[in-house]
C-alpha cells in the first residue's frame, strides 16, 4: 500500500520525527524556501504539510504542491500562512492551540516578576561578588497589587489575567467586546484606554495583518511614566520604533519582551538598555509543551486524511 505523502517543513525535535514517519512518506525540509528544489513529481504527490516557523507560506508556495489539501501549522499564530490563499485553493489550515496556554502565560508573568524584582540584575550582582563588597543591590519595585491591564483577552489573554488575579491585581482588559469574567474586571473599548489605566500591560494579541501595531505610538504614549509592558504575542502587535523611543527616552518604567519584529535578529538597541527584560521567543518552550504542539499538529492531519472532523480548524 502506497503511504500518504507528508512534507514536514521546519526543524523538528528528536521525539517529532519517528511520529511522522508512522503511516507517511515522510519529506522534510528545512524552510519554505527551499520547497522550490524537490523533485517536481515528489512535489505534486504531497496532501499534508506540517508546517513549524515564522517564514510566509502563501500562494507561491501552495502552487508548487498541485495536491496539497492540509497545512497544519505547529503553534497557535499562524499568521506565516496565508490562510485567504489556502481557502482559495481548498487547503484546510489548522494549528495547535490550547496546549501552550499554561507555559505562555506563565512566562508573561515570570517576565514581569523578573523584570520588577531586578533578578537578572541580583544575579549578576551576587555572582561578580559585589553583594560581598557592596553590599545589597538597589532595591527593586512591588509586583503584588497593581493593575494589570491585558491586550487581548483570548485564551492565552485570560490564563494571564487569572494568574495576575492571584497577585491581588486589579484587572482590566481590552477587546473587541465585552466577555464573561469575574465581577470588578473593568473592559476599556480602546486599547489606549487600557495603557492609560495600568501599571502593567500584557499584549495577548493574535499576530497578522490585522494587529500590525495595534499597540500604536499613540497607544504607548497613553501609558504612564512607571508603566512597564510586556509582549508574548508577536513582535509586529506593538509598533517598535515607538516601543523604543518610549524605553530610551524614559517615558515608561520598562519592558518585558519575549517577541520581536525581526526574529532572531532583533533590533541591537534593545541590548543597550536596562529597562528591558528579553527572552528569545521562549514562549511554549518546553518539552511538555513542545511534545503537545507536535502530537496535535499530527493529530489534525490524521484526521483530514481519514475524512473526520478537524481537531483545531482555523478555515
Amino acid at each position: 500500500m502506497t503511504l500518504p505523502a507528508l512534507l514536514a517543513i521546519g526543524a523538528y525535535a528528536d521525539w517529532d520525527v519517528p511520529d511522522m514517519q508512522e503511516g507517511f512518506d515522510l519529506l522534510q525540509i528545512a524552510s519554505a524556501s527551499a520547497l522550490a528544489g524537490v523533485d517536481v513529481a515528489r512535489r505534486q504527490g504531497i496532501k499534508a504539510v506540517a508546517y513549524k516557523g515564522h517564514n510566509p507560506f502563501g500562494a507561491t508556495e501552495m502552487d508548487l504542491l498541485p495536491s496539497l489539501e492540509i497545512i497544519a501549522n505547529y503553534g497557535v499564530g499562524y499568521d506565516a500562512i496565508d490562510v485567504e490563499a489556502a481557502t482559495k485553493r481548498g487547503v484546510r489550515v489548522t494549528n495547535t492551540p490550547d496546549v501552550l496556554n499554561d507555559d505562555v502565560a506563565d512566562l508573561a508573568v515570570a517576565m514581569l516578576l523578573s523584570f520588577t524584582r531586578n533578578m537578572a540584575f541580583n544575579a549578576a550582582w551576587q555572582a561578580r561578588g559585589d553583594w560581598a563588597e557592596k553590599g545589597d543591590p538597589p532595591l527593586a519595585r512591588k509586583f503584588s497589587g497593581a493593575r494589570a491591564g491585558i491586550m487581548g483577552l483570548g485564551r492565552i489573554g485570560r490564563e494571564i489575567a487569572d494568574r495576575l488575579a492571584a497577585f491581588k491585581m486589579e484587572i482590566h482588559y481590552h477587546s473587541r467586546s465585552k466577555k464573561n469574567t469575574p465581577a470588578g474586571w473593568v473592559w476599556h473599548e480602546t486599547p489606549e484606554g487600557l495603557a492609560a489605566a495600568c501599571d502593567y500591560m500584557v499584549v495577548a494579541l493574535v499576530g497578522g495583518k490585522a494587529t500590525e501595531n495595534y499597540v500604536s505610538r499613540d497607544v504607548i504614549a497613553a501609558m504612564g511614566a512607571d508603566a512597564v509592558i510586556a509582549n508574548i504575542s508577536r513582535g509586529t502587535t506593538i509598533d517598535e520604533d515607538a516601543l523604543l523611543e518610549a524605553l530610551e527616552a524614559g517615558h515608561i518604567r520598562g519592558a518585558a519582551l519575549d517577541v520581536f519584529r525581526v526574529e532572531p535578529q532583533f533590533d541591537p538597541r534593545f541590548l543597550a538598555l536596562k529597562n528591558v527584560y528579553l527572552q528569545p521567543h521562549q514562549g511554549s518552550a518546553t518539552v511538555e509543551t513542545r511534545k503537545g504542539m507536535g502530537a496535535l499538529q499530527r493529530a489534525n492531519i490524521r484526521a483530514h486524511l481519514a475524512g473526520k472532523r478537524l481537531l483545531t480548524p482555523v478555515n
